[in-house]
């Protein structure tokens, strides 16, 4: 059977979204490190469009992520709400920043952040 691009394209965004739901189910967070370069490269979005569009799929899929740790008794709200606090913080600051930065600077810290999180994930 032929496929045709916008098979293949939907495919491909829907890989890229069981693989952050797996990486956040997992770990608790972190789908977005999977989710940005598939979505930049193979789901054809622009990366400005990449990192907004995984924030939007990366939220739902912490809130259940963060339901069914809760649920198995894994979560302490009251540890968890000084982060959330410095998160929605840090979130919105982000987002009236983000426009004024230039995409290589985004990438950039994006990289350096994954690189972070694997030497600290071996160490």
């Amino acid at each position: 059977m032929e496929h045709t691009n916008k098979s293949i394209h939907k495919g491909w965004c829907a890989a890229a979204g069981g693989a952050a739901g797996l990486i956040n189910g997992f770990f608790g967070g972190g789908g977005g490190m999977v989710l940005v370069p598939l979505l930049a490269g193979k789901c054809g979005l622009g990366q400005r469009r990449a990192f907004a569009t995984s924030v939007a799929i990366i939220a739902p899929l912490c809130a259940l992520s963060a339901g069914i740790y809760y649920l198995r008794r894994d979560l302490d709200p009251a540890a968890a709400l000084p982060y959330l606090i410095g998160g929605l913080a840090g979130g919105l600051i982000g987002g009236k920043v983000y426009r004024r930065l230039s995409m290589a600077l985004l990438r950039r810290v994006f990289a350096a952040l994954i690189l972070y999180g694997a030497v600290r994930a071996l160490l």
